[in-house]
């Protein structure tokens, strides 16, 4: 089975660099997208401190479904444009929101969440999946978040 090393003390970017490469060796010759979103939310989960919710939602037909994920239960439908999610996979772009109450039209699946990173997964020019963390800490996430999650959904994009 796998076993991952994780230094707390680490800096941001080792944290990154040792999260995608445990990702990498996880997703590395596995066919099935779903079994993929797991480990990949897991490993998220083990990794990253301060989170609530770790996981993925998946388009379908023009909307976004529920994926694999570890926390609370959560929205399981969310419609382009809405919330942080609806908004970064309709604009393809990274959401970093600092305090999600600051948020218009903000879906609270949990009351607990403060903040959040939503990045999507763009595989041959269309948004496939986005990436979303919460936590229940304001201004959990940074630009260092961003990229290192960026990264791994860059690598993710035909894997999933």
């Amino acid at each position: 089975m796998y076993a991952f090393d994780i230094d707390p003390n680490a800096p941001k970017a080792q944290l990154y660099d040792d999260l995608h490469s445990a990702a990498m060796a996880l997703v590395d010759g596995e066919p099935d997208g779903v079994a993929n979103m797991a480990n990949v939310a897991a490993l998220i989960w083990q990794f990253l401190p301060d989170l609530n919710w770790a996981g993925f939602y998946r388009m379908v037909e023009g909307e976004l479904v529920l994926g694999p994920f570890v926390g609370k239960p959560a929205c399981i439908r969310i419609a382009l444009g809405s919330g942080v999610c609806g908004t970064a996979a309709a604009s393809g772009a990274t959401q970093l929101v600092e305090d999600v109450h600051a948020f218009p039209g903000h879906i609270a699946c949990d009351a607990a969440s403060q903040s959040e990173l939503v990045v999507p997964v763009i595989h041959e020019g269309k948004v496939t999946h986005v990436i979303d963390l919460d936590s229940p800490r304001i201004g959990r996430f940074d630009a260092d978040d961003q990229a290192g999650i960026e990264r791994l959904a860059r690598s993710l994009a035909g894997r999933i």
